[in-house]
């Protein structure tokens, strides 16, 4: 049984903010998950379609709130359309992800041509033992080192979009990232602990002569 959605006084601004952020999140790993054929991916999408649901619902609630008379009513349209055109989004990339987890497929030039891609997004869970607990993302330096961006992070039901230098990764933590094939691996194994030590870039050293 779902959860009800209560009312709960929520910033308008932040609410949008955070619609326009989990819907292009969303577009993301759809498209990767059908790429790549990803079932975590498509999975992470149908969570967050329902997260997008109840800031909908939010949006809503906060926006009656606020409407004291016509002019107020009127003000209120743009916001309105706002959270409709993300609901829109959201069920687009809900169907995108669909079709990874029904098992439809994709043409197989359409999966040649991205291959070719070089960039992935990577959904993978922080597990006990790894080297990744207990340290902050900007002490990693997982970007400079392995080529990865983490772009979220799913903590239980909490979802942190874009998190800061600062934020701790714990163990269960669910991470999100973009980047190369290679870093993409690395970062798999080092949330699985499959390996003790964040790589480091290899520099090439020319010698000179003289």
């Amino acid at each position: 049984m779902e959860e009800e959605i209560r009312y709960r006084p929520v910033s308008i601004l932040s609410l949008l903010t955070e619609l326009q952020t989990t819907t292009t999140l969303m577009v993301d790993l759809a498209y990767s998950a059908v790429l790549f054929n990803d079932l975590e991916l498509a999975e992470e999408v149908i969570e967050l379609e329902k997260r997008v649901d109840d800031l909908k619902t939010l949006l809503l609630m906060n926006t009656a709130i606020a409407v004291r008379n016509a002019r107020d009513a009127e003000a209120m349209i743009g916001i309105m359309r706002m959270g409709t055109v993300a609901d829109r989004i959201s069920d687009a990339a809900g169907e995108i992800a669909n079709i990874v987890l029904r098992g439809l497929g994709v043409d197989p030039y359409i999966s040649e041509v991205f291959t070719r891609v070089q960039e992935r997004i990577v959904r993978t869970k922080v597990l006990p033992g790894s080297v990744l607990t207990g340290e902050a993302l900007g002490k990693l330096r997982l970007e400079a080192n392995i080529g990865i961006n983490i772009i979220a992070i799913r903590r239980g039901k909490e979802l942190i979009t874009n998190p800061k230098p600062k934020m701790i990764i714990r163990e269960e933590d669910v991470l999100i990232g973009r980047g190369s094939d290679i870093g993409v691996s690395e970062l798999d194994k080092l949330a699985k602990a499959e390996l003790k030590k964040v790589p480091r870039p290899k520099l090439e050293v020319k010698e000179r002569h003289l």
